[in-house]
């Protein structure tokens, strides 16, 4: 691919992200175009994203290659290789050469050989001083990248976080929406049984939401749940 093509290909990349951030996406969408846009720049085999589960372990979500052996090569479990490391220690990790890691990382080297793979990049995924996983570029053929492809790959990388971070953002905005509403259809439910316990029983707003809220207190039970109640005639206070 000559540096011209390889330009344009590459602003194309940011400007279709770009495009996906504001019109709303699923991450896992946006994180598979990635991978899929990462070998046709960098002229890798396979390329794959692994990013950090609940345990802490390294899990594959976007990957070119759904071969099971291609999957476990990048989640090895014996948190060792390029991989690993990036995602680890934040920072860039270049392996022209498998035969130059096979003492430190036997097992990856031997996994990695198997799947037909000579050379392997890694870039972390990194937000402040957190790193949320790994882009990974595999290659069958030794070499490392140069620099300007090495500085585009860590661009790709930090858009994969901030699309990850923008979800996440996303998503508990959802929950909060959601918690509010709740709240505020809660409370419509405890005005409308002050007003039918006032009617029904002769007494104030005041005292009907005090004793609304005493037998909440005294029984452990919601203010929301008690006044459901009174509404539904299950409970008379």
């Amino acid at each position: 691919m000559t540096a011209h093509t390889r330009e344009g290909l590459l602003v194309e990349t940011f400007v279709s992200l770009a495009d996906s951030l504001v019109a709303g996406y699923g991450v896992v969408d946006l994180l598979q175009a990635l991978v899929e846009r990462s070998v046709e720049l960098f002229d890798a085999t396979a390329a794959g994203i692994v990013l950090f589960n609940a345990a802490h372990r390294l899990e594959v979500i976007a990957s070119t290659s759904e071969r099971s052996q291609f999957v476990d090569l990048m989640q090895l479990r014996a948190d060792e290789g390029p991989c690993y490391l990036a995602a680890t220690t934040g920072a860039p990790v270049s392996v022209g050469d498998l035969d130059a890691v096979a003492e430190a990382w036997p097992a990856f080297a031997d996994a990695a050989r198997r799947a037909s793979f000579v050379s392997v990049h890694s870039f972390p995924l990194r937000l402040r001083d957190a790193t949320l996983g790994s882009l990974n570029l595999f290659r069958d053929r030794p070499g490392g990248l140069n620099e300007p492809d090495a500085v585009a790959a860590q661009a790709l990388a930090d858009v994969a976080t901030i699309g990850i971070i923008h979800e996440r953002t996303l998503r508990e905005m959802d929950r909060t929406r959601e918690q509010l509403q709740r709240a505020l259809d809660s409370r419509i439910v405890i005005e409308q049984a002050k007003g039918y316990l006032a009617h029904t029983a002769g007494i104030g707003l005041d005292e009907a939401f005090a004793r609304i809220r005493q037998h909440a207190r005294s029984t452990r039970t919601r203010i929301g749940e008690v006044a459901t109640a009174v509404l539904e005639a299950r409970l008379s206070l």
